[in-house]
């Protein structure tokens, strides 16, 4: 039959009930409930971002609100359940309801519900995150000064988690540790980094590598480099998908054991070049959603076996209590498309030996195998706990892997001009078996190269702090070309004024900032932590950077005349917020309500407090802080920090819509129908902005300046939130916003300059 015009999938793969029954991963008696858990749709789950402040009023209010409106609520004959938490998620800051995610996208008696999650997804407040997915973040037990790579990172939900990780103290505006996201496909890249920047952390860092030759980086300690390695890595690798047969539904007609065959190679690369970035003493996750052995344990027992003992297993049976899960088998076979099984290398016929190999298969020694402990391995199957199919196995480094380990002894033979033995000696590293002295020359002429490579970045480092993209003729990598990453000198003239509008702290970070502009006017400025300053200035020749950085000012001109021609920036307020002294409005709850609920509301309609603390304050750039106040226990509980701009006659926030309605959310506003005065508000903008627009040919004002100004910055938020390349936003509020810009670009040619550089910004940001 047909369904909305498309052929409907059967959910039937003879092949895939043969092969799976064979091997017995499902327990006896439990097949028929296996199989139809695969047949039902996956159930909708959310996370709530832990580290942030507001994380128990985000949870207070979904349990008292929205979970109890979907209480007796039936849809298409369908009874919604009340959702309920993940038993082994810490803190009840996972659920999972016993929606699909199709049913909760089309039904109108979920349509507030949904607009709430598309909302706080969008602000960084909540991820919309498969249950298995959550895991392996979780078994890497992260803490806030360690150094993390995820290999191959996108979309970006597992690369979220490991950013919260880092940031569990929010007093702490710049944690030690940091993650470097990276992924193969470079327009995955900025599904990446929207991912990222929804959770405004000076401490990723995206990077378009393939995983399994993914540079070796430097880091500058004590005035020497260094080869960087993490101390977590996780590596969750490209995979077959048949766990996620309940959402991608396309792969009950598509599964063969040849998908697996193909990607084992691939696989084993991956995590191999992942254990020799990794410290001693590091822990790496291996993780695919997949329940193929081919995918899972062939590939842990090959690592094991060629470690030599510098890899254990972890037994983590004690961590994640709740979670239901299978251990690693120790027992498989190979099957090939046509239904050919094999259980020894040595029986496969040499017409077949470019399919199958001989880490495919498990190891025969029990000796070995016990030593192995490969039932410390997690299977997680979907009739368990409602979820997908999903394997995760956790490494721990005990020594250097042995092709590393003999590698210093031909370095000392080399020509050494700054001791520099390691960098070298892990570059070369490629995880085969290969005879010293053949290396010896290629590593010889490395070294050379390596050693110019140093001096010259060293050399131009030190002049302008420039990271560029790499040269192509260096590296061919193809995708957008990116802008380089530039830090501030430390007598730019730029910055004075900045530190002496906001009363900066001197210890202020100030070499961490940096633009993304070499020549004329700098636009924005962001910030890293000093530690990925650290990777960026010395891997610039070999690293592709799609994004790192929060954006923490935005140039204003017109703000030129009040002392600052920068104007500080949502995204990166609460990075900011301790070491500014000055500028800083202290505002009560009533008026958090009239800057998020009105467009440019005047003065008088503050308290009397505000209006006594704005009157003495220049025009420009603000800080608007709300702290609670704990003998009302019925207000929000939870301090905000909001950019703002005071004007002659007003004061306003500038913040963008999705995080508008969060707060407002947070303290109780009906927010559903307060989004569709926004939109009536919106059109009245829309005809201001023509009529303004009609105003700049004629001739303007100071007072007409101020409100274009204001106008201006709107359109600006706007797009932070709604133009990014990978978003596909479903608020309405911003398409608005992004089809007024558009339209006020087509009907005027005379827009500023400013504007078209920040509108720019924001589309490649």
């Amino acid at each position: 039959g047909w369904a909305g015009g498309y052929p409907e999938i059967v959910k039937e793969n003879e092949l895939f009930e043969r092969y799976y029954r064979e091997l017995g991963i499902v327990p006896a008696g439990e097949w028929d409930a296996f199989m139809a858990a695969l047949r039902e749709p996956l159930p909708a789950t959310l996370r709530i971002t832990g580290y942030r402040s507001h994380a128990k009023e985000i949870l207070h209010c979904l349990k008292e609100k929205y979970f109890r409106e979907l209480q007796d609520l039936e849809v298409d004959g369908q009874k919604v359940e009340m959702p309920q938490s993940l038993s082994w998620y810490p803190e009840e800051l996972a659920w999972h309801t016993n929606l699909s995610r199709k049913i909760l996208r089309k039904s109108p008696q979920l349509e507030k519900f949904h607009q709430f999650l598309v909302s706080e997804t969008e602000c960084g407040n909540i991820s919309r995150q498969e249950a298995v997915s959550m895991i392996p973040p979780l078994l890497l037990d992260v803490s806030p000064h360690h150094k993390i790579l995820d290999m191959c990172a996108a979309p970006g939900s597992k690369t979220a988690q490991l950013i919260e990780m880092l940031h569990a103290d929010m007093n702490v505006p710049f944690p030690k540790g940091f993650v470097i996201a990276n992924d193969v496909d470079n327009k995955r890249c900025y599904l990446l980094v929207h991912q990222a920047k929804r959770l405004n952390s000076p401490c990723i860092m995206v990077v378009n590598h393939d995983a399994s030759s993914i540079p070796n980086l430097q880091i500058d300690v004590d005035g020497r480099k260094e080869i960087l390695f993490y101390d977590r890595i996780l590596c969750d690798v490209p995979c077959s998908g048949d766990g996620t047969m309940r959402k991608n539904i396309d792969v009950w007609k598509k599964w063969t054991t040849q998908n697996s065959l193909q990607l084992h190679g691939l696989q084993l690369r991956i995590a191999t070049r992942g254990v020799e970035q990794l410290a001693e003493g590091g822990r790496m996750v291996y993780s695919t959603c997949s329940l193929n052995p081919i995918e899972n344990e062939a590939v842990i027992t090959s690592l094991l076996e060629k470690s030599q003992g510098a890899l254990e297993l972890a037994d983590v049976s004690s961590e994640l209590p709740g979670l239901k899960r299978m251990p690693g088998i120790t027992k498989w076979k190979v099957m090939l498309k046509d239904g050919q099984w094999f259980e020894e290398w040595k029986d496969v016929p040499s017409n077949r030996q470019t399919q199958i190999r001989p880490t495919m298969f498990p190891v025969k020694d029990e000796e070995k195998l016990k030593a192995m402990n490969l039932e410390r391995c997690l299977r997680i199957l979907p009739h368990h706990q409602n979820t997908g199919g999903f394997f995760v196995a956790v490494l721990i480094k005990k020594s250097p892997m042995p092709w590393n380990k003999r590698q210093p002894k031909v370095h000392q033979k080399l020509p050494q001009r700054t001791g520099d033995t390691e960098v070298t000696a892990a570059n070369s590293g490629n995880g085969s078996d290969c005879i010293i002295e053949e290396r010896t020359l290629a590593e010889n002429e490395e070294s050379k190269k390596m050693q110019e490579l140093q001096n010259s970045d060293t050399e131009q480092n030190k002049k302008e702090g420039v990271c560029g993209p790499p040269p192509s003729k260096k590296m061919k990598l193809f995708g957008f070309k990116e802008d380089p990453f530039v830090f501030l000198p430390e007598d730019d003239p730029l910055f004075l004024p900045i530190q002496k509008f906001y009363a900066l702290d001197p210890s202020f970070p100030k070499m961490n900032l940096l633009t993304r502009t070499q020549e004329g006017k700098k636009r924005q400025l962001y910030m890293v932590s000093k530690e990925l300053r650290n990777v960026l200035l010395n891997n610039s020749e070999k690293m592709k950077v799609i994004n790192t950085g929060i954006k923490v000012w935005s140039r204003n001109s017109d703000g030129e005349q009040f002392g600052c021609a920068f104007r500080l920036a949502q995204e990166g307020i609460y990075t900011l917020y301790p070491f500014i002294h000055a500028r800083i409005i202290n505002v009560c709850i009533e008026d958090v309500k009239i800057l998020l609920t009105q467009e440019n509301p005047f003065l008088s309609k503050f308290s009397s407090e505000t209006q006594k603390k704005v009157k003495d304050m220049a025009m420009g750039s603000i800080v608007l802080k709300y702290d609670p106040d704990p003998e009302k226990p019925h207000d929000l509980q939870c301090p905000i920090v909001l950019c703002g701009w005071q004007g002659k006659t007003s004061l306003r926030a500038f913040v963008p819509k999705n995080e508008r309605l969060h707060y407002l959310r947070m303290m109780g506003v009906e927010v559903f129908k307060a989004k569709r005065k926004e939109e009536e508000l919106e059109n009245k903008t829309e005809e201001e902005v023509q009529h303004r627009l009609v105003q700049t040919e004629e001739g303007m004002d100071v007072e007409d300046k101020e409100h274009d100004l204001v106008t201006k910055m709107e359109a600006e938020i706007g797009e932070e939130s709604s133009q990014s390349p990978v978003e596909n936003s479903a608020m309405e509020i911003e398409n608005k916003i992004e089809d007024l810009d558009q339209s006020s670009k087509n009907a005027n040619t005379h827009v500023s300059q400013e504007s078209k550089d920040t509108d720019a910004s924001n589309v490649k940001d």
